[in-house]
């Protein structure tokens, strides 16, 4: 039950504001489970969330933006998993997750960053985000960071973070498979445990990403704007202290 509604209150926020389904949901649900079993299904939980917003995503995504983070990520989701084999995890998880609070709380007293949207700009996140979905899984509070400093609608903002994540998850999986074909992860991707977890939770999902679609719905810019830098910083603060108590 506890399972349950973490996965439904997960879904509530990534209905609402496009993404953190993954860090809740993995800080939450590894209280009860090891986070090799946890991390698989809630991965697949996210291509299907990515998929249940998709139709409505497409009419909004800025392009532009996709495509250079799309790139970024595509170069750097590899050098952070790689980044995890020469430096120290904990150590470098804490870096991150540290660097992603102070960005938060700065945005959250008031602190404007005025960066101009160029093609550097946005390649620069994507290969940010990138670095920090392959060491730690939560590149997308990196660009949301970024684009929260933008006057990016919110509808743009939600959409194109929707279907990047719907692209770095599926580039991941294939990764994945590359690196642990006939091992051990290759068989807890596609697993039957893998396969159990994601539909007893996909329900709860669902009905969160119901629910907070629902509360997105005629939201103003700057309310959005507000809970999306209150739930970086409380993201940011969730990494923080796995990576203390890791």
């Amino acid at each position: 039950m506890a399972a349950l509604l973490i996965v439904l209150a997960a879904g509530v926020v990534r209905g609402f504001a496009g993404f953190g389904f993954s860090a809740l949901c993995v800080a939450g649900l590894s209280l009860f489970a090891p986070p090799a079993q946890v991390v698989p299904p809630i991965f697949l939980l996210e291509v299907l969330a990515s998929l249940t917003l998709l139709r409505a995503a497409l009419r909004e995504v800025d392009w532009a933006w996709l495509s250079w983070l799309a790139l970024g990520n595509a170069i750097c989701i590899p050098l952070g998993i790689a980044a995890l084999a020469w430096l120290d995890e904990m150590h470098l998880r804490l870096l991150i997750g540290l660097l992603l609070l102070t960005a938060a709380l700065l945005l959250r007293s008031g602190w404007k960053l005025a960066l101009a949207p160029t093609r550097g700009t946005r390649l620069v996140t994507g290969l940010v985000s990138g670095f920090v979905n392959g060491v730690a899984a939560i590149g997308g509070i990196a660009v949301a960071v970024m684009l929260s400093t933008t006057q990016m609608a919110p509808a743009v903002m939600r959409a194109t973070l929707v279907l990047l994540f719907l692209l770095t998850d599926l580039y991941a999986l294939a990764w994945a498979s590359v690196f642990s074909i006939g091992g051990q992860q290759a068989t807890a991707l596609v697993g039957l445990d893998t396969l159990r977890w994601a539909l007893w939770l996909g329900p709860a999902m669902l009905v969160g990403i119901w629910v907070g679609n629902r509360a997105f719905q005629g939201v103003s810019p700057e309310h959005f704007r507000r809970q999306v830098i209150n739930l970086l910083i409380v993201i940011a603060l969730i990494s923080v202290l796995r990576a203390l108590v890791g």
